[in-house]
């Protein structure tokens, strides 16, 4: 079950409470942060990247954000879409703590190896 709420320029996608990604998108500013919450992991990781998808034509010129400080897991298929979500170019992985630290600067070395 998807829900998709607006609230003050950001968007919410909760996928059966094992993913959340927010979407920060200020109108004014030259940067759009996507927050990830939970697994990026199968069905989720699926999800992620349909999103992704959607909102790829919206990010234009800005810098892309994406904090995985509150991702628990990432199987190959998360990872791989994470990659693709670098490849954007103008993109930085940030991260808060030591898992994500270290699944960040994994999807960076699979990106650079690409």
């Amino acid at each position: 079950m998807r829900e998709f709420r607006h609230e003050f320029g950001m968007r919410l996608a909760i996928v059966q409470g094992m993913l959340r990604i927010t979407i920060h998108e200020p109108e004014e500013t030259a940067t759009m942060q996507m927050t990830l919450v939970g697994r990026v992991a199968g069905p989720w990781a699926m999800e992620l990247d349909r999103v992704w998808a959607e909102t790829f034509p919206r990010v234009g010129k800005r810098r892309l954000t994406i904090d995985l400080s509150d991702v628990t897991y990432a199987d190959a298929i998360g990872k791989s879409v994470l990659v693709r979500m670098l490849s954007y170019g103008n993109a930085e992985v940030i991260a808060g703590s030591l898992q994500s630290y270290d699944l960040a600067q994994e999807v960076t070395k699979l990106f650079q190896q690409a």
